[in-house]
């Protein structure tokens, strides 16, 4: 499995800085066998986009069979994605259950219900205790130490 930390959002999106979310998304996989975090996003350069990241993917790797992984809660966001067809022939999706998303299939284990969005406020208050059971142990010390997403480091 490849994990591809956005390099710069397509919406400019404020993000903390792409080094750190790399070392976040290694440490939280750490434990994980056959993952791989990509700086595919960075070699690119510019907004993010999944297409074109897709795209060199399949160009550097004609071997790989390019599946895209994301949330039943994205699937109603799809048709506002850029060249989400596209991406959909490329890799098509593997859709993984949220919850409280009714286009989950029943049966199917949510993924633990949590946003990177609440997350962050979380830190942004200064609320250490909240973000502990949500994020990996590793992430959270990380966050902290470097002092990422607090109210008074955002820009």
């Amino acid at each position: 499995m490849l994990v591809v930390p956005a390099f710069q959002h397509p919406f400019a999106k404020p993000l903390a800085p792409f080094d750190d979310r790399v070392a976040m998304c290694e440490l939280a996989m750490r434990p994980l066998r056959d993952v791989e975090i990509s700086r595919v996003e960075e070699e690119l350069g510019g907004e993010s986009r999944t297409l074109r990241t897709l795209e060199h993917l399949a160009s550097q790797h004609p071997d790989w069979h390019l599946r895209i992984v994301i949330g039943a809660d994205v699937v109603a966001e799809a048709p506002r994605w850029f060249g989400f067809d596209a991406i959909a022939r490329l890799a098509p999706p593997i859709v993984v259950a949220r919850a409280g998303v009714e286009e989950s299939k029943p049966g199917t284990p949510p993924i633990p219900d949590v946003s990177s969005t609440q997350v962050r406020a979380a830190i942004a208050r200064g609320a250490w205790d909240e973000v502990a059971p949500l994020v990996p142990r590793r992430v959270v010390e990380y966050a902290r130490a470097r002092n990422l997403y607090a109210a008074a480091s955002r820009p």
